[in-house]
């Protein structure tokens, strides 16, 4: 399944610019195969990861306002329609009730641009991305200061708002290039978190049905379904769930995926691809002092770990893409562009070696 993603670039979230065109530059510059739209919260609040995707919440007049009062006649109100329209969608999602869940311009500045490039240069595969359903619900509070994931229907209310938001871009890829297949990630950072003390109520099948029912969506209208977390998760979590593609941090956690080896092997005999996360994006101390070959040692130790556990070189090398650890977003814009030239640049040194 799609074998010329082999060691190919892809951008992972934030970028800390300012200027939406310098921030574009970079998409053109090293992500040409995969172009994507980084989320700039240094242009607007509204484009943080959590906030970004909060549009067409029942209830939700301001989408900076993370808390959900769910006990107003407004939110029954605006449930209803939500579940009308949601319904409505999936039957025919040609239906323009879809655009009431998209993503406006004043919640994503870069990604009217990212269209603009996939109509012009017609790549093969552009990335979307949305905040994964366990970060956001884990996220949000209700007045009650309790988080959305001990919620039954307040959950499911994320997860299908979520598919809208993945349908919807999809929906906006296509239409500007009909060839093109979108890669949507789900960002799930605090998924490391499941098991922990917070999260011991909230049960492994809950977390795989939030997300296969986002990855089916996306999977049905004929995209990639791949998801990043940063931290120690559990890894057969979203290969039970159905993602094409699962992104880790290679440069700091590259060993711990190898704890799930069993899960791996069958996700890898599949199709199923790992990007790895080998240019760190967390410490501005260590990525100043990386050079590209340090970095492909990274990667040649990664691909290690797996192997030491059984399986073949060439399956994980054939299955893998490179890309950051994290978003670029934290970093000073010099250092994020460098880390930025330093995916594309280790993608290029991969594929020239392998």
């Amino acid at each position: 399944m799609y074998e010329d993603l082999r060691l190919k670039p892809i951008a992972i979230g934030s970028l800390p610019h300012s200027n939406v065109e310098k921030a574009m530059n970079i998409v053109k510059k090293d992500f040409d195969e995969i172009p994507f739209f980084p989320q700039l919260s240094n242009v607007s609040k509204k484009e943080d990861m959590i906030i970004q995707f909060l549009e067409g919440f029942p209830g939700v007049k301001k989408i900076d306002d993370i808390v959900i009062n769910s006990e107003s006649d407004e939110f029954y109100a605006e449930l209803e329609e939500f579940f009308a329209d949601y319904e409505e969608i999936l039957s025919d999602i040609s239906s323009e009730k879809l655009e009431k869940y998209g993503i406006s311009d004043d919640c994503s500045s870069t990604f009217p641009k990212l269209l603009e490039i996939v109509k012009n240069i017609k790549p093969k595969y552009a990335k979307g991305q949305i905040v994964g359903p366990f970060t956001l619900n884990s996220s949000l509070t209700d007045t009650n200061g309790i988080n959305l994931i001990f919620d039954e229907t307040l959950r499911d209310i994320v997860t299908k708002l979520l598919s809208l938001k993945v349908l919807w871009q999809i929906k906006q890829i296509k239409s500007a290039n009909s060839s093109t297949v979108p890669i949507i990630f789900m960002d799930e950072p605090t998924l490391s978190q499941l098991g922990t003390s917070a999260y011991i109520t909230v049960s492994e099948s809950d977390v795989i049905s939030m997300l296969s029912e986002i990855c089916g969506i996306i999977k049905d209208n004929g995209g990639i379904c791949a998801m990043h977390c940063c931290g120690k998760c559990d890894w057969s979590i979203p290969i039970k769930s159905g993602v094409d593609i699962i992104n880790l941090d290679g440069f700091s956690f590259g060993e711990h995926i190898s704890l799930y080896s069993d899960d791996v092997y069958k996700f890898l005999q599949s199709g199923g691809k790992i990007a790895w996360g080998i240019v760190p994006t967390l410490s501005d101390d260590i990525l100043k002092n990386l050079s590209v070959e340090d970095l492909s040692k990274k990667f040649c130790d990664c691909v290690k770990y797996l192997t030491n556990k059984g399986i073949d070189e060439k399956l994980v090398i054939d299955n893998s893409l490179i890309t950051s650890s994290c978003g670029a977003g934290s970093l000073s814009e010099e250092l994020s562009e460098k880390a930025m030239d330093m995916v594309k640049e280790l993608s290029t040194l991969l594929r020239e070696r392998y």
